[in-house]
């Protein structure tokens, strides 16, 4: 118990340092958020001084443009300033003829009269002028209410005279940039005078003239001024409401009460713990002990969430494993396959059945009655051992299991109880070398005046059931389903076909260039609807 007050306690007494820690994140995310909005800001001014000036670019190219400027025909230089206006209604746009003199404008409150009034003149040589000009295309009436700053273009109309767009840097500006980034802004010129400003959520952006080098937060504010590398002689301050700890004591009050919440809890299941523990113990030591009289005996489920539970789960995993081995040594008897017994042991096989894809081989010998008929038992059984030695000696070199014996025939799978990748290309690597192996027992027998034998080989490649049937007593592992059933009708197709070795298109699909295949034919074997494609194998190749 003593344990469990001291985790709860130890949280509440690190509250303060939470508090200091929050705090400092807190400001941290404010100071990021200003640099954000002043990379906002400049993003969103270059994106009008690119209207501006395309906008300014395409007027100038007009040649309806040059030839009402020609003429100073006021309402059709109006219109193309109204055009100009109607898109981009924060932009000032003035014309000046050849000499300089003023034809129209639109936006302006005070035009200058003639283009030598303004800093833009010499674009009447040609050119083109981009500049922040400290009184727009305003002309300076009032010297104490002097017109705001304003990003200019000037380009010139060969012939003709100049075109002139303004973006005032004035309150319409603040606002539209101020939406967008979401805080509130105020502009300033090169006095150091406010020219335009817009408030976001009330807060006020306007401060004294000193500048703000750094990010300054109070309780529930955070302001900024920079000035923007584009706007020589502009600077602006960024503001935004944070509720610094408003924001702080609400971070603290839900922390407070989930670690409260958490003593709590870890102060039930503590007492659950001790509660339990003793008996569960108990438990664990009763069966333990059923245990060393090769009693298997598990533990009853326990739910402590602890290292008692662990406990539990592991002794009863420990008892599976050991009725597992006492099983499988049992089996090792009923199984003559070594691959098989080895795989049990490993405890990687279901018992009851899985599904695994295979290649299944089946040979057998052919008029095998007509050969029995002509010797004794003994000599029989002996010609059998022999030829079945041959051939599964073959199989178990590729990694091959002898599933049965048939009475002549032999069943072997390749890929189970383990698949391998290349179990196609070793089952047919396998029926190619029985080939050989057998030609080398003909010539044994004949030379004992036995006459040769002929087999037929049927591979098909698919996925079956592999697992173990019988009885408890007595039980055999082996394959079955419907890829075993076409491998050995494919082996009883050779003897129709006049093939020795007959393959299924399935089976041929997995061989490389290994091997020497014949299409022979599509056929229809007993028990299946659907055609099979057949492949003689000719041979391996040796190139």
């Amino acid at each position: 118990m003593g344990l469990v007050a001291l985790s709860a306690i130890a949280p509440l007494a690190a509250m303060p340092l939470l508090s200091w820690l929050m705090r400092d994140a807190l400001v941290d995310q404010v100071d990021d958020r200003v640099e954000d909005v002043e990379q906002e800001f400049l993003m969103e001014l270059a994106d009008d001084v690119k209207d501006i000036t395309l906008a300014a670019r395409m007027r100038a190219l007009d040649p309806a443009t040059k030839t009402a400027l020609l003429a100073h025909d006021v309402n059709a230089l109006h219109q193309v300033a109204k055009q100009f206006h109607d898109v981009y209604p924060e932009f000032d746009v003035l014309f000046y003829d050849a000499q300089g003199a003023l034809v129209t404008s639109l936006g302006c409150a005070h035009p200058a009269a003639t283009l030598a009034q303004q800093p833009f003149a010499n674009t009447l040589m040609g050119g083109e002028f981009h500049a922040v000009v400290p009184s727009g295309c305003e002309q300076i009436a009032d010297a104490k209410a002097p017109p705001p700053p304003a990003w200019t273009v000037a380009i010139a109309i060969p012939g003709a005279g100049v075109i002139v767009a303004c973006l005032p840097l004035d309150n319409d500006f603040a606002k539209n940039v101020a939406q967008k980034v979401g805080v509130s802004l105020c502009l300033y010129d090169a006095n150091q005078r406010a020219v335009g400003s817009y408030q976001v959520n009330g807060v006020d952006a306007c401060t004294s003239a000193d500048a703000l080098d750094a990010v300054v937060v109070d309780r529930n504010f955070a302001r900024q001024r920079f000035a923007p590398r584009t706007l020589p002689g502009v600077s602006v301050t960024t503001a935004m409401r944070v509720g610094v700890h408003e924001t702080l004591d609400k971070h603290l009050r839900l922390a407070s009460a989930l670690v409260a919440l958490a003593a709590l809890l870890a102060m039930a299941l503590g007492i659950r713990i001790a509660s339990v523990m003793s008996v569960n113990l108990k438990r664990i030591t009763l069966a333990h002990k059923k245990l060393e009289h090769q009693q298997y005996v598990k533990v009853a489920e326990i739910k402590t969430g602890d290292e008692i539970e662990d406990l539990a789960e592991g002794f009863n995993a420990m008892v599976d494993g050991l009725e597992e081995r006492d099983r499988l040594r049992a089996t090792m008897g009923k199984y003559m396959t070594e691959q098989v017994v080895e795989h049990l042991m490993a405890g990687r096989v279901q018992l009851g059945g899985v599904t695994l894809p295979v290649t299944v081989l089946f040979t057998d010998i052919r008029s095998f009655t007509s050969i029995s008929e002509t010797m004794s038992a003994h000599e029989l059984v002996s010609l059998l051992n022999e030829y079945f030695t041959a051939m599964v000696t073959v199989v178990m070199e590729e990694g091959g299991v002898v599933d049965k014996y048939i009475g002549d025939a032999i069943m072997a799978v390749f890929g189970a109880p383990v698949p391998k990748p290349d179990d196609a290309q070793r089952a047919v690597r396998a029926a190619v070398r029985m080939r050989a192996a057998l030609i080398l027992l003909n010539e044994r027998l004949a030379a004992r005046g036995i006459a040769p034998i002929r087999t037929g080989i049927g591979l098909h490649t698919g996925e079956v059931v592999a697992g173990n049937i019988g009885s408890e007593a007595r039980m055999e592992y082996t394959v079955i389903g419907d890829g075993v059933n076409l491998a050995s009708r494919l082996e009883s197709a050779t003897k129709e076909l006049g093939v020795d070795v007959l393959i299924s298109e399935d089976t041929a699909a997995h061989l490389g260039a290994e091997f020497e295949l014949r299409y022979v034919d599509e056929i229809t074997v007993k028990g299946r609807k659907k055609p099979v494609k057949v492949f003689e194998v000719k041979a391996a190749r040796t190139d």
